[in-house]
């Protein structure tokens, strides 16, 4: 760019924060006009503008901004496409803007607009070794004695965003440099720098585990940032309690020496009157709690191979913690606002996640508190009673829980009348919590139908109690279960009240109407078959309000909420409808469902919608194929729409429900189903959780269309055997999860095939010797993948479904490729399954190889 233009660049950036919003759009298209004639020279000037000291800093500032701007996004996609297009650039630009940022760092007022922009393009060039020796370069700008100290935050900030934001295995050989510049930064006088030095501690604690294992280096990080825990400053002494926080969750076993200090540190925390200090130190005993409960689950489940050791620090801790936790239950207020985080709502799940962890040893330390308070006259300490009691339920056992309770449920349910609100509304949640943990208490006892009555009325109370009662009568459905039929005398009168809730004003207020439709479709769900008229009339109900909603003729949020909760609700109600009273109904269903349809355009209601239709399927069979001529249009649509993961998911879902239901009738509309499945399959930019579930759905189609299936199958083979012999890195723990639903689509797929062109005759049909050739690929790949130690269990059970599926369809034909010691073996595994079904299925297919054996002799 030339002198005139880079002067008014420079000019044009100083009045970034002028008022006149004109002025504001015509100079933001001057700058996006310069970045798209030419960005790397726009970038090279903007870096000049930031770096010279005599430029006016608001200048600076939106130049440094306007730099991060275009190499990076918060959206993912548009982050991917600015990486490649900083990549573009010639290793000359990039040098040019680099050298000039990084001289940047330190002549600048705070924040620093150069930490950020050195920080985005380090984050695109580390993984890559296109800056060797920057961290180095921050890391001598920390300890420099010669430094300044603006240097040393600035340079503190930058190692801070790129430890954030990297990969950890890209900064593992950098640890060492890493932590000597912070550990320096931590013990300097500046608060600033020490502030910045606490935060990239914080932020690059996951990739430091070589170091905690040094028990040298480990106590002098832990000395370090104890230390800072004692600050006078606020922001120091809360940043370092939340290193402590994420380290004692990260290194829980190399904790044992600290806990001494590391007790007072986080008890003085929780006792302190400021929220932010206050919220760390429960969140450091929360830690704990989880932690050591996972350890014990694991040792149940026996899922651990290196074992930590359980130290019981929770439990040691609990006659000092808990009192100091009760205490800060009484610090709400009535208004407090539920999105609002505070130490009173964390210390109700500190609480929580003790007893979970410690269980029946954390009883003796609340029964004091709770049978002193839960009368008291002061509603907070009648309140932080019953949140303790609510809130230890989940880690006893039922017998304790029964003693702890009974005396409790009158007291409840009169609370359930409370004058403060907060007191109603956590006697609310604890019934529900009851409902879950422990539902025969009052199930099977004379208090049921004041429990009832006491939630009925409820529902008309302020929208946070209504809310947790709504919760309540779900917990209530899912503990009964099919067996509900305890609640027929109360069953009307409990959806009624639920859909009135549904129409009150005030539903959006504490997510109280979603919780009513919620709670109506559990009832729903679980309904006794004394109450179908309810059931009946309720769909009548919600299919009445649809067309209502459905005709109006603009939509609001809160009308896209309500259409997809009637949705959900419709789904729940079909599902417990007779299909003769489905028929009569199913017109006026399909012609709101098409409607939603063909005028919505948010991607979450054309979803609905279709997860609509589904039970609809399941109910009608055959007789939903009159709707296919209209309904196969918007089907194509779903299918096609895989940018929209959840709507291609559904449609996907939809295709294997019509193959069940439609068999041979789908065939006419296969040709279509398999191009667009095929199109998603093939497309490595869509959500990768497609695709297993399109292999599946391949199989659904092979069984529903029989010999039909003659014409897809050389393409449905090619493809799974692209699929099968992919190679995927086996030490990446969520890939290897991806392969195994990959390897479970594969099996469903060849599961269905084989039965589907075998056809359900006793003798096969002959067109099922088309896979004939395919067989030893099909048995080699079931020997493979059942010898992964990584494989799923379901893996294993399917395959030996399969084995017997290949017995039955090729008779003696199987015998070369099946009776060999590899498929014996996976056999012998599926009977020694802990899998009831696999091994069932083991045996079977056993028996039937044993047969085919016979055959061939």
């Amino acid at each position: 760019m030339s002198d005139d233009e880079v002067v008014q660049i420079t000019n044009l950036l100083e009045r970034t924060i002028s008022n006149d919003k004109e002025e504001l759009n015509q100079i933001q298209k001057f700058l996006e006009h310069a970045a798209q004639t030419n960005l790397p020279g726009f970038l090279k000037t903007l870096s000049n503008v930031l770096l010279y000291s005599v430029n006016n800093p608001v200048a600076r500032i939106a130049a440094g901004l306007q730099i991060k701007n275009h190499i990076t996004s918060k959206d993912e996609a548009v982050k991917v496409q600015m990486k490649q297009r900083w990549l573009s650039f010639s290793e000359q630009d990039r040098l040019f803007i680099k050298e000039n940022i990084f001289k940047a760092l330190g002549t600048e007022s705070r924040p620093s607009s150069a930490a950020q922009c050195v920080a985005n393009v380090a984050i695109i060039e580390l993984p890559l070794n296109l800056w060797p020796g920057l961290i180095a370069l921050l890391a001598t700008n920390v300890t420099d004695p010669n430094s300044s100290d603006v240097l040393r935050e600035a340079s503190l900030e930058t190692i801070g965003y790129i430890c954030a934001e990297t990969d950890r295995d890209v900064l593992k050989a950098e640890s060492n440099t890493v932590l000597t510049a912070i550990v320096h930064g931590m013990t300097q006088p500046n608060s600033h720098v020490c502030l910045a030095a606490t935060t990239a501690l914080y932020n690059s604690l996951e990739f430091t585990k070589g170091n905690f294992e040094k028990k040298n280096e480990r106590d002098y990080i832990m000395e370090v940032v104890c230390k800072a825990t004692q600050s006078t400053d606020t922001q120091i002494k809360v940043a370092a309690l939340q290193c402590l926080v994420k380290i004692v969750s990260l290194y829980y076993e190399h904790m044992e020496l600290y806990m001494t200090t590391l007790f007072p540190i986080t008890l003085h925390a929780i006792k302190s009157e400021m929220d932010e200090e206050a919220l760390q130190g429960i969140e450091f005993w929360s830690s704990i709690a989880e932690e050591e409960a996972e350890i014990v689950y694991e040792r149940q489940c026996q899922e651990q191979t290196n074992e930590k050791k359980l130290m019981l620090y929770a439990e040691g801790a609990l006659e000092f913690i808990i009192p100091v936790l009760m205490e800060k239950l009484t610090k709400q207020e009535e208004g407090d606002d539920d999105d609002d985080w505070n130490p009173c709502k964390s210390a109700g799940v500190c609480i929580m996640l003790l007893a979970t962890c410690c269980q029946s040893n954390i009883v003796q330390h609340v029964i004091p508190f709770i049978n002193a308070n839960i009368s008291n006259p002061d509603w907070r300490y009648r309140d932080a009673s019953v949140m303790t009691l609510g809130s230890i339920l989940g880690g006893l056992d039922p017998n304790a829980l029964k003693s702890l309770l009974e005396p409790n449920i009158p007291v409840l349910i009169h609370l359930m009348y409370d004058s403060s609100v907060a007191v109603q509304d956590t006697s609310a949640w604890t019934f529900g919590r009851i409902f879950e943990f422990v539902p025969d208490l009052i199930i099977n006892s004379p208090c049921l139908s004041d429990v009832l009555g006491v939630f009925i009325k409820g529902l008309k109370s302020e929208p946070r109690v209504a809310t947790n009662i709504c919760w309540a009568f779900s917990s209530l459905a899912q503990a009964t279960g099919e067996d509900m039929n305890v609640l027929t005398p109360y069953f009307d009168y409990i959806v009624q009240g639920l859909l009135e809730t549904t129409e009150r004003g005030d539903g959006m207020r504490s997510n109280l109407r979603s919780a009513a439709y919620e709670a109506l479709m559990d009832m729903i769900k679980c309904s006794p078959a004394d109450c179908y008229e309810t059931v009946k009339s309720t769909t009548l109900i919600v299919l009445s309000r649809l067309n209502q909603i459905i005709t109006l003729q603009s939509m609001n949020e809160d009308c896209l909420d309500m259409q997809g909760l009637l949705c959900a609700t419709l789904q729940s109600v079909i599902r417990k409808m007779s299909g003769e009273d489905v028929e009569k109904i199913a017109d006026a269903i399909m012609n709101a469902l098409l409607v939603m349809l063909s005028t919505s355009k948010d991607s979450g209601l054309q979803e609905d919608a279709l997860m609509a239709i589904s039970p609809l399927v399941e109910n009608l069979g055959k007789g939903f194929n009159k709707y296919m001529e209209y309904f196969k249009t918007y089907l194509f649509i779903g299918l096609q729409n895989n940018m929209e993961f959840q709507v291609c998911l559904a449609a996907i879902g939809l295709v294997g429900d019509l193959s069940r239901a439609l068999r041979e009738e789908l065939a006419p509309h296969c040709d279509q189903i398999f191009a667009l499945l095929f199109e998603t399959l093939r497309n490595n930019t869509v959500n990768r959780n497609l695709k297993p579930q399109i292999l599946s759905t391949f199989g659904d189609i092979a069984l529903g269309i029989g010999s039909e299936f003659k014409k897809y199958l050389d393409h449905v083979l090619n493809a799974l055997v692209q699929v099968a012999q992919l190679q995927l890195d086996p030490n990446d723990a969520e890939i290897v999860d991806y392969l195994n639903e990959l390897r479970e689509g594969v099996l469903a797929a060849y599961v269905g095939i084989v039965q589907g062109l075998k056809g359900e005759g006793y003798t096969p049909n002959q067109d099922v010797y088309l896979l004939e050739a395919h067989l030893p690929f099909m048995v080699q790949y079931m020997i493979s993948i059942c010898s992964d130690p990584n494989a799923h269990p379901g893996i294993l059970k399917s395959c030996c479904g399969l084995v017997g599926d290949l017995c039955t369809a090729f008779g003696a034909k199987a015998c070369p490729v099946l009776d060999n010691g590899e498929v014996h073996e996976l056999l012998y595994k599926g009977r020694q399954s802990s899998d009831i079904t696999a091994k069932s299925l083991a045996r079977w297919s056993a028996k039937e190889l044993q047969k085919i054996k016979t055959l061939a002799m």
